[in-house]
């Protein structure tokens, strides 16, 4: 449903998130084996993540990615629009420009509760929810 990117991206703050409440900072290379990715890409999705004020790095002996505690919990609809926009989200299912109940597709009344329930989940689950799990 969502793209390779923000597979990765979700997958990838999941984990750092289970590493630090153990106290741990992990590193590009153990993060990208744990999420199954290549490293390069997800070096390069992991810093936009850190550019975006999502995560934090540090370089270094004892460096890795880490969450500021003092931030609010991540959910997974910031992630999901920082990386897709929020197409996926609001936008219509049979992609049409102007589709609304005044105009709808031909989806529009079979897609728009499964629109709206996904948003809802997206908007209410966070990765430091899901790395409780």
């Amino acid at each position: 449903m969502f793209s390779k990117e923000t597979e990765y991206a979700l997958r990838g703050l999941v984990y750092i998130q289970q590493q630090c409440s153990r106290g741990m900072k992990p590193g590009v290379d153990e993060i990208a084996r744990e999420i199954d990715a290549p490293r390069f890409y997800a070096a390069k999705i992991l810093q936009r993540l850190v550019r975006q004020g999502f995560l934090k790095s540090q370089k270094g002996k004892g460096g890795g990615f880490y969450f500021d505690p003092d931030e609010p919990e991540l959910t997974l609809k910031d992630i999901i629009v920082s990386t897709e926009g929020d197409k996926t989200l609001v936008g219509c299912g049979f992609g049409m420009k102007h589709c609304n109940s005044e105009n709808p597709c031909p989806l529009h009344y079979k897609y728009a509760p499964v629109r709206n329930a996904l948003n809802e989940l997206v908007s209410s689950e966070t990765i430091q929810s899901l790395a409780k799990k």
